[in-house]
Protein backbone atom coordinates (compact mmCIF):
# COMPACT_ATOMS: atom_id res chain seq x y z
CA UNK A 1 0.00 0.00 0.00
CA UNK A 2 1.03 3.18 -0.72
CA UNK A 3 1.43 6.03 1.62
CA UNK A 4 -1.99 7.68 0.76
CA UNK A 5 -3.81 4.52 1.55
CA UNK A 6 -5.12 2.90 5.02
CA UNK A 7 -2.64 0.21 5.72
CA UNK A 8 -3.88 -3.12 7.19
CA UNK A 9 -1.70 -2.28 10.19
CA UNK A 10 -3.33 1.08 10.60
CA UNK A 11 -6.63 -0.87 10.31
CA UNK A 12 -5.80 -3.11 12.89
CA UNK A 13 -4.18 -0.67 15.17
CA UNK A 14 -6.32 1.77 15.10
CA UNK A 15 -9.42 0.60 14.69
CA UNK A 16 -10.02 2.68 10.92
CA UNK A 17 -12.62 0.58 9.99
CA UNK A 18 -15.16 2.45 10.08
CA UNK A 19 -13.12 4.40 8.18
CA UNK A 20 -14.20 1.96 5.06
CA UNK A 21 -16.69 2.97 3.12
CA UNK A 22 -17.17 6.33 5.33
CA UNK A 23 -15.90 8.83 2.76
CA UNK A 24 -18.85 7.60 0.19
CA UNK A 25 -21.36 8.42 3.06
CA UNK A 26 -20.03 11.56 5.02
CA UNK A 27 -17.05 9.63 6.87
CA UNK A 28 -17.16 7.70 9.66
CA UNK A 29 -19.42 9.96 12.25
CA UNK A 30 -22.46 8.91 9.62
CA UNK A 31 -21.74 4.92 9.51
CA UNK A 32 -21.37 5.63 13.58
CA UNK A 33 -24.53 7.08 13.60
CA UNK A 34 -26.19 4.19 11.17
CA UNK A 35 -24.40 1.66 13.38
CA UNK A 36 -26.35 2.84 16.56
CA UNK A 37 -29.53 3.62 14.96
CA UNK A 38 -29.40 -0.41 14.04
CA UNK A 39 -28.71 -1.64 17.80
CA UNK A 40 -32.00 -2.17 19.65
CA UNK A 41 -31.92 -4.56 22.15
CA UNK A 42 -34.24 -4.11 24.72
CA UNK A 43 -33.40 -4.57 28.54
CA UNK A 44 -31.31 -7.38 29.56
CA UNK A 45 -30.85 -8.43 26.03
CA UNK A 46 -27.33 -8.50 24.61
CA UNK A 47 -26.88 -6.26 22.08
CA UNK A 48 -25.63 -9.58 19.15
CA UNK A 49 -25.15 -9.10 15.89
CA UNK A 50 -24.58 -12.82 13.48
CA UNK A 51 -22.31 -13.74 11.36
CA UNK A 52 -23.19 -17.55 9.72
CA UNK A 53 -20.48 -19.27 7.78
CA UNK A 54 -21.17 -22.24 5.56
CA UNK A 55 -18.94 -24.49 4.08
CA UNK A 56 -21.09 -26.11 1.46
CA UNK A 57 -20.74 -29.56 0.46
CA UNK A 58 -19.81 -31.33 3.50
CA UNK A 59 -16.31 -30.57 4.83
CA UNK A 60 -13.87 -33.14 6.09
CA UNK A 61 -13.35 -33.01 10.02
CA UNK A 62 -10.42 -34.53 9.93
CA UNK A 63 -8.95 -31.73 8.32
CA UNK A 64 -10.05 -29.44 10.45
CA UNK A 65 -11.91 -29.43 13.57
CA UNK A 66 -11.70 -33.22 14.52
CA UNK A 67 -8.59 -34.80 13.76
CA UNK A 68 -7.03 -37.63 14.92
CA UNK A 69 -3.32 -38.28 15.31
CA UNK A 70 -1.58 -40.35 12.57
CA UNK A 71 0.88 -41.83 14.84
CA UNK A 72 -1.73 -43.67 16.36
CA UNK A 73 -4.67 -43.67 13.75
CA UNK A 74 -2.65 -46.00 11.57
CA UNK A 75 -3.73 -47.30 8.24
CA UNK A 76 -2.47 -50.87 9.99
CA UNK A 77 -4.97 -50.57 12.84
CA UNK A 78 -8.24 -49.15 10.60
CA UNK A 79 -10.11 -52.40 11.13
CA UNK A 80 -10.77 -51.95 14.52
CA UNK A 81 -10.83 -47.87 14.98
CA UNK A 82 -12.51 -47.59 11.17
CA UNK A 83 -10.76 -44.36 11.24
CA UNK A 84 -8.18 -43.68 8.79
CA UNK A 85 -6.48 -39.62 8.79
CA UNK A 86 -4.82 -40.07 5.59
CA UNK A 87 -2.64 -36.98 5.91
CA UNK A 88 -0.10 -38.55 3.98
CA UNK A 89 -2.11 -38.69 0.44
CA UNK A 90 -3.19 -35.10 1.24
CA UNK A 91 -1.20 -32.69 -1.44
CA UNK A 92 0.77 -30.17 0.08
CA UNK A 93 0.39 -30.28 4.08
CA UNK A 94 1.29 -26.82 4.66
CA UNK A 95 2.24 -27.45 8.73
CA UNK A 96 4.68 -29.13 10.06
CA UNK A 97 2.72 -31.69 12.18
CA UNK A 98 -0.86 -32.66 11.05
CA UNK A 99 -1.98 -33.10 14.55
CA UNK A 100 -1.67 -28.89 16.05
CA UNK A 101 -1.33 -28.84 19.66
CA UNK A 102 -2.74 -25.35 19.00
CA UNK A 103 -3.17 -23.78 22.56
CA UNK A 104 0.12 -26.10 23.79
CA UNK A 105 -1.48 -27.79 26.51
CA UNK A 106 -3.25 -30.61 24.96
CA UNK A 107 -6.98 -29.49 25.39
CA UNK A 108 -7.29 -28.51 21.86
CA UNK A 109 -6.00 -30.24 18.81
CA UNK A 110 -7.11 -28.96 15.35
CA UNK A 111 -6.06 -30.67 11.75
CA UNK A 112 -3.69 -29.25 9.31
CA UNK A 113 -5.97 -27.07 6.96
CA UNK A 114 -6.92 -24.31 9.89
CA UNK A 115 -5.25 -21.55 7.66
CA UNK A 116 -5.12 -18.44 10.07
CA UNK A 117 -7.62 -19.31 12.17
CA UNK A 118 -5.63 -21.77 14.00
CA UNK A 119 -3.73 -18.81 15.64
CA UNK A 120 -6.64 -17.60 17.19
CA UNK A 121 -7.94 -21.18 18.85
CA UNK A 122 -7.95 -19.35 22.46
CA UNK A 123 -11.44 -17.21 20.81
CA UNK A 124 -13.03 -20.55 19.32
CA UNK A 125 -15.35 -22.88 20.78
CA UNK A 126 -15.45 -26.09 18.82
CA UNK A 127 -18.25 -28.42 18.78
CA UNK A 128 -17.38 -31.76 18.47
CA UNK A 129 -19.74 -35.23 17.98
CA UNK A 130 -22.88 -33.08 16.33
CA UNK A 131 -25.50 -36.09 14.65
CA UNK A 132 -26.92 -34.85 11.63
CA UNK A 133 -29.40 -37.85 10.87
CA UNK A 134 -28.81 -37.50 7.66
CA UNK A 135 -25.86 -38.20 4.77
CA UNK A 136 -28.44 -36.08 2.10
CA UNK A 137 -26.83 -32.20 1.40
CA UNK A 138 -30.42 -30.54 1.21
CA UNK A 139 -31.45 -31.92 4.62
CA UNK A 140 -28.34 -31.51 6.56
CA UNK A 141 -28.24 -27.65 5.46
CA UNK A 142 -31.65 -26.90 6.32
CA UNK A 143 -31.23 -28.51 9.60
CA UNK A 144 -28.83 -26.56 10.58
CA UNK A 145 -30.33 -23.42 8.91
CA UNK A 146 -33.62 -24.09 10.90
CA UNK A 147 -32.85 -26.41 13.84
CA UNK A 148 -35.31 -28.65 12.77
CA UNK A 149 -35.35 -31.96 10.64
CA UNK A 150 -37.10 -30.95 7.14
CA UNK A 151 -40.16 -32.87 6.11
CA UNK A 152 -38.63 -34.67 2.86
CA UNK A 153 -36.64 -31.77 1.27
CA UNK A 154 -38.52 -28.72 2.75
CA UNK A 155 -37.46 -27.05 5.65
CA UNK A 156 -39.77 -26.72 8.22
CA UNK A 157 -39.90 -23.31 10.17
CA UNK A 158 -37.97 -20.10 9.73
CA UNK A 159 -34.08 -19.98 9.78
CA UNK A 160 -32.04 -18.58 12.48
CA UNK A 161 -31.18 -15.59 10.82
CA UNK A 162 -34.51 -14.28 10.06
CA UNK A 163 -35.53 -14.97 14.28
CA UNK A 164 -32.41 -13.27 14.87
CA UNK A 165 -33.38 -10.03 12.45
CA UNK A 166 -36.85 -10.20 14.09
CA UNK A 167 -35.85 -9.83 17.50
CA UNK A 168 -32.95 -7.77 16.84
CA UNK A 169 -33.00 -5.57 13.62
CA UNK A 170 -35.96 -4.12 13.30
CA UNK A 171 -33.96 -0.56 12.51
CA UNK A 172 -31.64 -2.21 10.84
CA UNK A 173 -31.63 -0.94 7.07
CA UNK A 174 -31.11 -4.59 6.01
CA UNK A 175 -31.87 -6.78 8.93
CA UNK A 176 -31.26 -10.27 7.76
CA UNK A 177 -28.82 -10.63 4.34
CA UNK A 178 -28.21 -14.13 3.07
CA UNK A 179 -25.20 -14.41 0.10
CA UNK A 180 -25.87 -17.56 -1.47
CA UNK A 181 -27.20 -19.38 1.48
CA UNK A 182 -30.88 -20.41 1.79
CA UNK A 183 -32.89 -18.60 4.30
CA UNK A 184 -36.74 -18.91 5.11
CA UNK A 185 -39.22 -17.06 6.47
CA UNK A 186 -42.44 -19.07 7.00
CA UNK A 187 -44.89 -16.39 7.66
CA UNK A 188 -45.06 -16.41 11.59
CA UNK A 189 -42.46 -13.70 11.57
CA UNK A 190 -42.28 -10.14 10.53
CA UNK A 191 -41.42 -9.37 7.09
CA UNK A 192 -38.78 -6.44 7.75
CA UNK A 193 -36.91 -10.27 8.75
CA UNK A 194 -36.90 -11.86 5.56
CA UNK A 195 -33.54 -12.35 4.33
CA UNK A 196 -32.74 -10.04 1.47
CA UNK A 197 -31.07 -13.01 -0.74
CA UNK A 198 -28.13 -12.57 -3.24
CA UNK A 199 -25.51 -14.38 -5.27
CA UNK A 200 -22.26 -11.93 -4.27
CA UNK A 201 -21.13 -8.56 -4.42
CA UNK A 202 -22.45 -6.99 -7.79
CA UNK A 203 -25.97 -8.87 -7.21
CA UNK A 204 -26.12 -6.73 -3.62
CA UNK A 205 -24.84 -3.47 -5.43
CA UNK A 206 -27.74 -3.94 -7.89
CA UNK A 207 -29.86 -4.51 -5.10
CA UNK A 208 -28.78 -1.20 -3.15
CA UNK A 209 -28.41 1.55 -6.12
CA UNK A 210 -31.32 3.52 -7.32
CA UNK A 211 -32.47 2.39 -10.56
CA UNK A 212 -33.35 4.56 -13.29
CA UNK A 213 -35.16 6.30 -14.49
CA UNK A 214 -35.64 8.47 -11.56
CA UNK A 215 -37.63 11.49 -10.81
CA UNK A 216 -37.23 15.10 -9.47
CA UNK A 217 -36.94 15.27 -5.47
CA UNK A 218 -40.26 17.05 -5.25
CA UNK A 219 -42.14 13.89 -7.26
CA UNK A 220 -40.72 11.41 -5.14
CA UNK A 221 -41.99 13.20 -1.90
CA UNK A 222 -45.45 13.70 -2.93
CA UNK A 223 -45.27 9.95 -4.48
CA UNK A 224 -44.37 8.71 -0.76
CA UNK A 225 -46.58 11.00 0.88
CA UNK A 226 -49.54 9.19 -1.69
CA UNK A 227 -48.30 5.53 -0.89
CA UNK A 228 -48.11 6.20 2.67
CA UNK A 229 -51.20 8.13 2.74
CA UNK A 230 -52.90 5.40 1.02
CA UNK A 231 -51.45 2.49 3.27
CA UNK A 232 -53.35 4.27 6.01
CA UNK A 233 -56.42 3.81 5.04
CA UNK A 234 -58.96 1.55 6.77
CA UNK A 235 -58.95 -0.68 3.81
CA UNK A 236 -54.93 -1.04 3.67
CA UNK A 237 -54.93 -1.43 7.27
CA UNK A 238 -57.66 -4.69 7.48
CA UNK A 239 -55.26 -6.10 4.58
CA UNK A 240 -52.21 -8.08 5.78
CA UNK A 241 -50.47 -8.57 2.19
CA UNK A 242 -51.20 -5.05 1.81
CA UNK A 243 -49.47 -3.88 4.93
CA UNK A 244 -46.42 -6.30 4.12
CA UNK A 245 -45.77 -4.67 0.84
CA UNK A 246 -45.92 -1.64 2.12
CA UNK A 247 -43.66 -2.47 4.96
CA UNK A 248 -41.08 -3.91 1.81
CA UNK A 249 -41.43 -1.18 -0.12
CA UNK A 250 -40.77 1.47 2.65
CA UNK A 251 -37.40 -0.77 3.60
CA UNK A 252 -36.67 -0.64 0.04
CA UNK A 253 -36.67 3.16 0.22
CA UNK A 254 -34.78 2.76 2.93
CA UNK A 255 -31.82 0.63 1.43
CA UNK A 256 -31.61 2.72 -1.75
CA UNK A 257 -31.56 6.18 -0.48
CA UNK A 258 -28.87 5.96 2.29
CA UNK A 259 -25.99 5.41 0.00
CA UNK A 260 -24.69 1.87 1.49
CA UNK A 261 -23.80 0.54 -2.08
CA UNK A 262 -20.65 2.38 -1.85
CA UNK A 263 -19.82 0.36 1.42
CA UNK A 264 -19.93 -2.66 -0.88
CA UNK A 265 -18.22 -0.96 -4.08
CA UNK A 266 -15.28 -3.75 -3.71
CA UNK A 267 -13.91 -2.91 -7.16
CA UNK A 268 -13.36 0.95 -6.14
CA UNK A 269 -10.25 2.34 -6.27
CA UNK A 270 -10.40 4.74 -3.54
CA UNK A 271 -7.97 4.41 -0.20
CA UNK A 272 -11.15 2.75 1.48
CA UNK A 273 -11.39 -0.12 -0.82
CA UNK A 274 -7.95 -0.60 -1.46
CA UNK A 275 -6.98 -0.81 2.07
CA UNK A 276 -9.73 -3.24 2.76
CA UNK A 277 -8.64 -5.70 0.11
CA UNK A 278 -5.36 -5.52 1.73
CA UNK A 279 -6.81 -7.06 4.95
CA UNK A 280 -8.41 -9.21 3.56
CA UNK A 281 -6.36 -10.55 0.85
CA UNK A 282 -8.88 -10.40 -1.71
CA UNK A 283 -6.24 -10.34 -4.82
CA UNK A 284 -7.79 -7.97 -7.59
CA UNK A 285 -10.94 -7.15 -8.60
CA UNK A 286 -12.06 -9.78 -11.26
CA UNK A 287 -15.43 -11.72 -10.96
CA UNK A 288 -13.17 -14.79 -9.10
CA UNK A 289 -11.53 -12.70 -7.04
CA UNK A 290 -15.24 -11.34 -5.70
CA UNK A 291 -16.68 -14.34 -5.32
CA UNK A 292 -13.34 -15.79 -2.85
CA UNK A 293 -13.68 -16.51 0.83
CA UNK A 294 -11.74 -13.26 1.38
CA UNK A 295 -14.33 -11.51 0.02
CA UNK A 296 -17.20 -13.15 1.14
CA UNK A 297 -15.96 -12.73 4.77
CA UNK A 298 -15.49 -9.10 4.04
CA UNK A 299 -18.43 -8.34 2.55
CA UNK A 300 -20.03 -10.50 6.20
CA UNK A 301 -18.06 -7.97 8.14
CA UNK A 302 -19.07 -4.86 6.42
CA UNK A 303 -22.67 -5.21 6.62
CA UNK A 304 -22.73 -5.93 10.46
CA UNK A 305 -19.93 -3.00 11.48
CA UNK A 306 -21.78 -0.16 9.24
CA UNK A 307 -24.83 -1.55 10.93
CA UNK A 308 -27.02 -2.79 7.35
CA UNK A 309 -27.39 -5.83 9.07
CA UNK A 310 -28.14 -7.66 11.86
CA UNK A 311 -27.40 -11.22 11.04
CA UNK A 312 -25.75 -12.05 7.88
CA UNK A 313 -25.29 -15.84 6.27
CA UNK A 314 -22.19 -16.40 3.93
CA UNK A 315 -21.29 -19.63 2.00
CA UNK A 316 -17.78 -19.03 2.63
CA UNK A 317 -16.31 -21.42 0.58
CA UNK A 318 -14.96 -20.62 -2.88
CA UNK A 319 -15.78 -23.92 -4.16
CA UNK A 320 -17.90 -27.23 -3.07
CA UNK A 321 -16.28 -29.52 -0.45
CA UNK A 322 -17.79 -32.25 -1.85
CA UNK A 323 -15.35 -34.62 -2.62
CA UNK A 324 -15.99 -37.65 -3.50
CA UNK A 325 -13.03 -38.99 -5.77
CA UNK A 326 -9.44 -38.09 -6.40
CA UNK A 327 -9.98 -34.79 -5.61
CA UNK A 328 -10.25 -35.07 -2.14
CA UNK A 329 -6.58 -35.10 -1.87
CA UNK A 330 -5.97 -31.92 -3.49
CA UNK A 331 -9.23 -29.90 -3.29
CA UNK A 332 -10.86 -30.30 0.44
CA UNK A 333 -7.91 -29.10 2.92
CA UNK A 334 -6.97 -26.16 0.90
CA UNK A 335 -10.74 -25.17 -0.03
CA UNK A 336 -11.05 -25.38 3.98
CA UNK A 337 -8.12 -23.35 4.73
CA UNK A 338 -9.12 -20.82 2.24
CA UNK A 339 -12.35 -20.05 4.22
CA UNK A 340 -10.91 -20.58 7.76
CA UNK A 341 -8.34 -17.75 7.05
CA UNK A 342 -11.01 -15.55 5.69
CA UNK A 343 -12.71 -15.69 8.73
CA UNK A 344 -9.66 -15.15 10.98
CA UNK A 345 -9.42 -11.76 9.20
CA UNK A 346 -12.49 -11.00 9.64
CA UNK A 347 -12.65 -11.80 12.77
CA UNK A 348 -9.68 -9.73 13.28
CA UNK A 349 -10.91 -6.88 11.53
CA UNK A 350 -14.39 -7.17 13.99
CA UNK A 351 -11.81 -7.32 17.30
CA UNK A 352 -9.94 -3.91 15.88
CA UNK A 353 -12.68 -1.99 15.73
CA UNK A 354 -14.55 -0.17 18.62
CA UNK A 355 -18.18 -0.33 18.51
CA UNK A 356 -19.65 2.90 18.14
CA UNK A 357 -21.71 3.18 21.48
CA UNK A 358 -19.01 4.27 23.48
CA UNK A 359 -18.46 1.20 25.50
CA UNK A 360 -15.23 -0.11 25.23
CA UNK A 361 -16.77 -3.34 23.25
CA UNK A 362 -15.34 -4.26 19.80
CA UNK A 363 -17.48 -5.48 17.49
CA UNK A 364 -16.11 -8.97 17.76
CA UNK A 365 -17.37 -8.14 21.15
CA UNK A 366 -21.02 -8.34 19.90
CA UNK A 367 -20.92 -10.51 17.28
CA UNK A 368 -21.42 -13.98 17.52
CA UNK A 369 -19.21 -15.65 14.82
CA UNK A 370 -20.84 -19.95 13.80
CA UNK A 371 -19.03 -22.07 10.73
CA UNK A 372 -20.79 -24.97 10.15
CA UNK A 373 -21.80 -27.56 7.05
CA UNK A 374 -24.69 -29.88 6.27
CA UNK A 375 -22.45 -33.06 7.57
CA UNK A 376 -18.50 -34.13 7.93
CA UNK A 377 -16.88 -36.77 5.58
CA UNK A 378 -16.26 -40.43 6.18
CA UNK A 379 -13.63 -41.56 8.36
CA UNK A 380 -12.82 -44.70 6.19
CA UNK A 381 -11.53 -43.50 2.29
CA UNK A 382 -13.39 -44.75 -0.50
CA UNK A 383 -12.48 -46.73 -3.44
CA UNK A 384 -12.17 -44.12 -5.75
CA UNK A 385 -9.55 -41.83 -3.58
CA UNK A 386 -12.16 -39.29 -1.86
CA UNK A 387 -14.29 -39.49 0.86
CA UNK A 388 -18.43 -39.79 1.11
CA UNK A 389 -21.21 -38.69 3.59
CA UNK A 390 -21.29 -38.96 6.90
CA UNK A 391 -23.61 -38.09 9.99
CA UNK A 392 -21.02 -37.00 12.59
CA UNK A 393 -20.59 -33.04 12.35
CA UNK A 394 -18.94 -30.20 14.35
CA UNK A 395 -19.24 -26.31 14.33
CA UNK A 396 -17.04 -23.74 15.52
CA UNK A 397 -18.49 -20.20 17.40
CA UNK A 398 -16.48 -17.41 18.43
CA UNK A 399 -17.12 -13.76 19.51
CA UNK A 400 -19.95 -12.10 22.25
CA UNK A 401 -20.00 -14.27 25.07
CA UNK A 402 -18.89 -17.60 23.44
CA UNK A 403 -15.77 -19.29 25.56
CA UNK A 404 -12.84 -19.55 23.94
CA UNK A 405 -10.42 -21.87 23.71
CA UNK A 406 -12.78 -24.96 24.25
CA UNK A 407 -14.26 -28.09 22.74
CA UNK A 408 -17.50 -29.06 23.77
CA UNK A 409 -18.09 -32.90 22.99
CA UNK A 410 -16.68 -35.50 20.94
CA UNK A 411 -16.96 -38.16 18.66
CA UNK A 412 -15.68 -41.47 19.42
CA UNK A 413 -12.70 -43.39 19.00
CA UNK A 414 -14.01 -45.96 16.65
CA UNK A 415 -15.73 -44.62 13.78
CA UNK A 416 -16.08 -41.15 15.14
CA UNK A 417 -19.84 -41.68 16.10
CA UNK A 418 -21.52 -38.85 17.97
CA UNK A 419 -21.15 -39.48 21.84
CA UNK A 420 -23.36 -37.83 24.49
CA UNK A 421 -22.57 -34.50 25.98
CA UNK A 422 -23.07 -32.66 29.21
CA UNK A 423 -25.31 -30.22 28.15
CA UNK A 424 -24.01 -27.80 30.72
CA UNK A 425 -20.09 -28.64 30.64
CA UNK A 426 -19.59 -29.74 27.56
CA UNK A 427 -17.83 -32.89 29.02
CA UNK A 428 -18.56 -35.72 26.49
CA UNK A 429 -19.94 -39.26 27.62
CA UNK A 430 -18.12 -42.12 27.42
CA UNK A 431 -18.23 -45.87 29.18
CA UNK A 432 -14.58 -45.94 28.91
CA UNK A 433 -11.16 -43.79 28.88
CA UNK A 434 -10.49 -43.70 25.06
CA UNK A 435 -13.47 -42.36 24.20
CA UNK A 436 -14.61 -45.67 22.14
CA UNK A 437 -18.31 -46.30 23.59
CA UNK A 438 -20.70 -43.89 24.78
CA UNK A 439 -22.70 -43.69 27.50
CA UNK A 440 -26.39 -43.85 27.76
CA UNK A 441 -28.16 -40.62 27.37
CA UNK A 442 -30.36 -38.89 29.97
CA UNK A 443 -31.75 -35.49 30.69
CA UNK A 444 -28.77 -32.64 30.06
CA UNK A 445 -26.83 -35.62 29.13
CA UNK A 446 -27.43 -36.22 25.59
CA UNK A 447 -26.80 -36.70 21.51
CA UNK A 448 -26.23 -32.90 20.60
CA UNK A 449 -27.80 -32.00 17.64
CA UNK A 450 -27.47 -28.45 15.34
CA UNK A 451 -31.09 -27.17 17.26
CA UNK A 452 -29.01 -27.48 20.86
CA UNK A 453 -26.78 -24.83 19.56
CA UNK A 454 -29.26 -22.63 17.94
CA UNK A 455 -31.37 -23.05 21.25
CA UNK A 456 -28.54 -21.54 23.58
CA UNK A 457 -27.86 -18.48 20.83
CA UNK A 458 -31.66 -17.92 21.10
CA UNK A 459 -31.94 -18.19 25.23
CA UNK A 460 -29.35 -15.65 25.16
CA UNK A 461 -31.19 -12.95 23.59
CA UNK A 462 -34.20 -13.96 26.17
CA UNK A 463 -35.82 -16.27 23.33
CA UNK A 464 -36.25 -18.82 26.53
CA UNK A 465 -39.99 -19.91 25.53
CA UNK A 466 -38.91 -22.05 22.61
CA UNK A 467 -40.84 -19.91 20.50
CA UNK A 468 -38.92 -21.58 17.14
CA UNK A 469 -40.23 -24.75 18.45
CA UNK A 470 -36.59 -26.87 18.41
CA UNK A 471 -38.12 -28.91 21.59
CA UNK A 472 -34.55 -29.44 22.86
CA UNK A 473 -32.32 -27.92 25.82
CA UNK A 474 -29.71 -25.33 25.08
CA UNK A 475 -25.61 -26.19 24.73
CA UNK A 476 -25.82 -23.46 27.69
CA UNK A 477 -21.32 -24.38 27.40
CA UNK A 478 -20.60 -22.69 24.19
CA UNK A 479 -21.07 -19.87 26.49
CA UNK A 480 -18.03 -18.47 28.95
CA UNK A 481 -18.76 -19.11 32.49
Amino acid sequence: MGGEGISRRGILRGGAALALGGAALGGAGTLSRLARAAATPTDGVPDRYYIFCYFGGGWDILMSLDPRDPAVFTNGNIATTRIQPNYEQVSAIPVATPYQDVLGDGSMFLGPFMGELAAQADRLCVVRGLSMDTVTHEVGRRRFLTGKPPSGLTARGSSTDTWFASQLGAAAPVPNLSIRVESYNTGDLPNYATALRTNGIDDLLRVLKPAGPTLGSLEERQLDLLLAHTAACPEAERSALWRSSETSRSKAQEMVTQGLSSLFDFRASTPEMLALRDLYGIDGTSATALRSSAAMAAMAATAIMSGTSRAVSVQIVSRSLDTHFTNWATDQGPTQAEAFTAIARMMNHLDATPHPDGSGDSWLDRTVVVGFSEFSRTPLMNATGGRDHALVNCCLLAGGNIAGGKVVGASSNIGMNPLPVDLGTGAACALDAQLAVGCPEEPGVEVIRPEHVLQALYHEIGMTDDPADLRVAPLDAIFRG
